[in-house]
């Protein structure tokens, strides 16, 4: 499923950790954005990190599952990529 995760961290060595933690699972498509195609063991995963690694008096997360159907839906201006499926390969 297509994941859309956003994030704002307060302090840069959270900030820096937290998204070399996410581009293991997805494309960092904006200063704060990444989209991700993960399954739900991976989601469960990402959520354990935020919870033990971020501070949620003062950090955000915010994650958006996105459809099948809504994600020809998305309407790109400018720059950038539209990720509508990430290839990757199982080792």
């Amino acid at each position: 499923m297509i994941t859309l995760i956003t994030y704002d961290i307060t302090e840069p060595k959270r900030l820096n950790d937290l998204r070399k933690f996410l581009k293991e699972f997805g494309l960092r498509t904006q200063k704060s954005v990444f989209e991700c195609d993960i399954d739900n063991e991976a989601l469960q995963h990402i959520r354990a990190y935020c919870r033990e690694h971020l501070d949620i008096a003062k950090d955000s997360v915010r994650i958006y599952k996105i459809c099948n159907r809504c994600i020809n839906k998305v309407m790109l201006s400018g720059t950038g990529l539209k990720v509508t499926q990430l290839d990757y390969m199982i080792v």
